[in-house]
């Protein structure tokens, strides 16, 4: 037992016990995460990453490290992005969301460098990577503060950082998000991947995540020199960027 406590979901729970027991969510819901991010989301995950995509400064031959980069979706986009003559690394701290994302893009003959990596303690050396990604990651992380000071810590001077997660939606929307997200998202968890605990968290850890000012704050004391953010789907998520000079 440490004396330090952290957030699970709405729950408090020792700092030392948060990442066994979100790796056991990741575990049980990684077969079916896509379908459920299509359903979650009404297929609106797929425009999200499509922008941030989209959005980046890259060029081929760049290096990318995509962090908690799961079933792949950002991986796949870089990949394209950056081309052969480019570098681009998906990590998970999760074994099984790891596999899934490795043997989706070995099926579409996309055969990229894939690491166990914890975002707290990259295996990387500093300043190698033009642009670094986490979609949908950070919220899980228990010392988000780490996580971006490693982030900022491997990325090329110049380099930036995406940073695309749900955030904190437009107050009018408020009472309709909750409803969805405790009543009908465990639900559908159960329906779809006979698993409500676990979609009950992911609603619950969203609420628990940093607002958009807040993470802007979060990464500037990272390290970053110019963080700004852009709302999508009346924020319900934002995609920020930090940029080191």
């Amino acid at each position: 037992m440490s004396d330090h406590k952290t957030h699970f979901g709405f729950s408090t729970v020792d700092e030392n016990e948060k990442a066994g027991k979100v790796a056991e969510v990741f575990h049980s819901v990684a077969k079916n995460y896509d379908i459920m991010n299509d359903v979650m989301s009404g297929g609106l995950h797929r425009v999200w990453k499509h922008f941030t995509i989209n959005t980046a400064r890259l060029k081929k031959g760049d290096k990318v490290l995509d962090i908690a980069g799961g079933t792949g979706d950002l991986s796949r986009g870089w990949a394209k992005r950056v081309g052969k003559e480019g570098e681009v690394w998906l990590t998970d701290i999760n074994s099984s969301m790891l596999t899934v994302g490795r043997d989706r893009l070995l099926n579409e003959g996309l055969i990229l460098p894939v690491s166990l990596a914890d975002a707290e303690k990259l295996p990387f050396p500093d300043n190698y990577f033009n642009l670094v990604s986490v979609a949908f990651g950070l919220r899980n992380m228990t010392h988000k503060e780490a996580a971006l000071k490693e982030m900022y810590r491997v990325l090329k001077p110049g380099g930036t950082l995406l940073v695309l997660e749900f955030s904190k939606v437009y107050k009018p929307l408020e009472g309709a998000y909750d409803l969805y997200s405790f009543k009908l998202l465990p639900v559908m968890g159960k329906l779809i991947a006979k698993d409500a605990d676990s979609y009950q968290y992911l609603a619950e850890s969203i609420r628990m995540h940093p607002d958009q000012e807040t993470l802007k704050l979060m990464m500037l004391d990272a390290g970053f020199d110019s963080v700004d953010y852009h709302n999508m789907s009346a924020g319900i998520v934002a995609l920020h960027k930090g940029v080191k000079f």
